[in-house]
């Protein structure tokens, strides 16, 4: 399986990348610039050799970018969705550049008008920012949301309609990230084993299973339905650790790459939640392994 976590690129890119091999992550994610700065320079050929340099010595597969915290390609103002394009064109050249096999980007917000006109301006948003660009391995994916207010994303069939218009107006690839938090916030009920199962049947039917690449494995400090977007250490919050055990090892689920957004609230927080997700894969598999040795002894017995 792909566990990983959100690192930073605070020393280098390629700290961002050893980080993430240092805690046992094979996969990770991050932010390509400051996340709360309209502005940001490319990174240098240099640095991006070594990030790669990394990658290819630890497996670190795939690399996940998270976009800017500002941008909100569905804003109805015009001049934050102006601003908004500009940000995210530099969020594709620093993606494209760096390699990163998807970019995660939030639907937006879209107050002051209908949820349909959001997802045209989301999608007009995203032809002009990409416009003249060769993306190559870059796959662009929507999250999922907690559907606070006139946010979208709550709803898996936001997401759809994104995917589905989206090729009428850019070449650029497009999938989707959910988020666990933000499923159990929205009214999916993640935590419970007839929820999960609810849940995984309506994505398989509207976006498409093989169309989801990327997993936030966030507990959640908020019940079912709050709409709270509050992460939560793994096992702590309203989803637990028997739900995580079963999200992570569902059969639809495992390919997918699973990566910690978790808060850090003192040291050793990145590794003990990454190390719990690690050991609720590895409970299941001894189990499973067990049994079949239980049912082969008996077979043979007989």
């Amino acid at each position: 399986m792909r566990l990983g976590l959100h690192t930073s690129i605070a020393k280098s890119l390629e700290g961002a990348a050893l980080r993430a091999a240092e805690l046992g992550a094979n996969t990770f994610q991050i932010f390509s610039a400051s996340p709360r700065q309209w502005k940001a320079s490319s990174p240098s050929a240099a640095s991006i050799a070594l990030l790669n340099r990394a990658r290819d010595k630890y497996d670190l597969t795939p690399l996940v970018i998270h976009d800017n915290y500002l941008i909100n390609l569905a804003a109805a103002d015009e001049a934050v969705w102006a601003k908004s394009v500009e940000a995210f064109r530099g969020e594709l050249v620093r993606a494209i550049a760096i390699g990163a096999e998807f970019l995660v980007a939030h639907p937006g917000n879209y107050k002051g008008q209908t949820v349909e006109q959001g997802i045209f301006k989301f999608l007009e948003g995203i032809s002009q920012a990409a416009a003249g660009l060769k993306f190559g391995k870059l796959m662009l994916l929507a999250e999922c949301t907690v559907g606070a207010g006139a946010q979208m994303g709550g709803r898996f069939e936001e997401l759809a309609a994104i995917r589905e218009f989206a090729p009428r107006m850019t070449d650029l690839p497009v999938g989707f990230c959910l988020d666990t938090c933000h499923l159990l916030a929205s009214g999916h009920d993640v935590a419970g084993a007839a929820g999960l199962k609810k849940t995984i049947a309506e994505a398989e039917r509207v976006l498409g299973l093989d169309n989801v690449h990327v997993i936030h494995a966030n507990d959640s400090k908020g019940q079912l339905a709050s709409h709270i977007d509050r992460h939560q250490h793994i096992g702590q919050g309203y989803i637990g650790l028997d739900g995580f055990r079963r999200i992570l090892t569902h059969p639809q689920l495992r390919s997918k790459a699973f990566i910690l957004e978790t808060p850090v609230d003192q040291d050793g927080d990145e590794q003990r939640n990454l190390d719990t997700l690690k050991s609720l894969c590895r409970k299941t598999r001894t189990s499973t392994t067990s049994t079949t040795k239980t049912i082969t002894t008996t077979t043979r017995s007989s």
